[in-house]
């Protein structure tokens, strides 16, 4: 019977490898990398309860532009911090295994999306971009605001107000770039777009490559909203 249940389950498999896009990774070293990431998580949190112009926004506005915005400022902070991190592909479970438990997994939860190897290497791409670009840490800064506080963002309430802090960001960041870079002329429109693909960067690609592993089934946007309460003490507009 298993023999037979082998021989059926080979030859519906495709033949050759899997292409690159299907093949799933993991964190070589999963304790290190995701308490590195952690730090980097507490310290955006802290940057964005810090801002005494976001503490005047309306409770729904800070959660949408929080939901919104914390990957690309996330993965700004690991450019920030020089986070480096590898990955190793998943070893896949055996035949036995998963003819075994095929019975069970109608009752059980589906399976959490692994990352995969073409995902994570756009994303490395990406981060090594901005290494490339050497910021300052007053580029950082203003750049974060920019990010943050994006207008564009549905349902928010005071969009006006909003767009207006990011003109600010915006403008701050320009001022700082030319007694930096007066060679330069094309840096300020190059970090905007480089920083665009930071948004890019799927939510799920981050929370199960990064967070998971420490935070389980738990809702990440819900675990930084908690977080950025505390850090700020209670002084977010009600």
């Amino acid at each position: 019977i298993l023999y037979t249940l082998l021989s059926q389950n080979l030859s519906r498999a495709p033949q050759g490898c899997l292409c690159q896009q299907r093949r799933t990774v993991c964190l070589r070293t999963p304790r290190a990398t995701c308490q590195a990431a952690s730090n980097v998580l507490v310290k955006t949190i802290s940057f964005i309860g810090n801002l005494p112009s976001f503490h005047l926004l309306p409770r729904e506005d800070q959660l949408l532009l929080l939901d919104s915005c914390w990957v690309p400022l996330f993965l700004l902070g690991l450019v920030q911090e020089m986070v480096t991190f590898e990955v190793m592909e998943t070893p896949a479970p055996s035949m036995l295994k998963k003819i075994l438990l095929d019975g069970q997994r109608q009752q059980q939860e589906p399976e959490r999306t692994q990352p995969t190897l073409a995902a994570v290497q756009r994303l490395q791409c990406c981060l090594n971009t901005f290494w490339s670009l050497d910021l300052s840490p007053k580029e950082y800064a203003y750049l974060k605001g920019a990010i943050l506080f994006n207008p564009d963002v549905p349902g928010l309430r005071a969009s006006l107000y909003i767009e207006g802090l990011q003109r600010e960001a915006q403008r701050a960041l320009q001022e700082v770039l030319q007694p930096l870079h007066p060679e330069d002329q094309g840096r300020f429109a190059r970090l905007l777009l480089v920083a665009s693909t930071l948004k890019s960067m799927p939510p799920a690609l981050i929370t199960n490559l990064f967070f998971r592993p420490v935070i389980g089934n738990a809702d990440i946007v819900e675990l930084i909203a908690e977080m950025l309460y505390e850090i700020a003490g209670g002084q977010l507009a009600p």
